[in-house]
């Protein structure tokens, strides 16, 4: 089964909301017309929700799963505070926890879980250097997976 998961910023705040959730709804439309079923999102705020809830939209249509990647326990027990992202984890047809308890680096460990079980990576990157999606894609292009970054920046490197 083709899969394909989501990196991306948790803020962009030259962006609009409505503007963010366009490009990742084509970039997911995109995925399912090329055969992918299965999508995987860190469900970090930002980007990864946002992705989680088009892909559940898209299921009522398409057959296709939603799987959450978290890092750790104490992470799955945050995101149970937020009555829309415990809705979303509810759906979905498997969450992985990357690690049992919370330990420096468990981000990147969920990133690189995401990118190892994915041919496909979606970026809302705005090319910034440092941090978890800068690290995320820099993986995704190290292993050879298909990367769409979406128009961020305006151009990319």
């Amino acid at each position: 089964m083709l899969t394909c998961c989501v990196t991306g910023h948790r803020q962009f705040p030259a962006l609009s909301r409505e503007t963010l959730w366009g490009w990742l709804e084509s970039a997911v439309q995109q995925a399912i017309d090329d055969g992918y079923a299965c999508f995987l999102s860190g469900f970090a705020e930002g980007a990864d929700q946002m992705f989680a809830q088009i892909v559940y939209e898209k299921s009522r249509r398409y057959p296709i799963r939603l799987e959450a990647a978290l890092p750790c326990r104490d992470r799955y027990r945050q995101l149970t505070h937020s009555p829309a992202a415990c809705a979303l984890l509810r759906v979905c047809a498997a969450v992985h926890m990357v690690s049992e308890d919370y330990a420096p680096g468990v981000y990147h460990k969920r990133n690189r879980f995401m990118v190892e079980h994915s041919s496909r990576v979606i970026a809302a990157y705005d090319g910034r250097k440092t941090g978890g999606t800068a690290y995320t894609v820099n993986y995704a292009r190290r292993l050879g997976r298909q990367l769409v970054l979406l128009p961020i920046a305006g151009q990319f490197m």
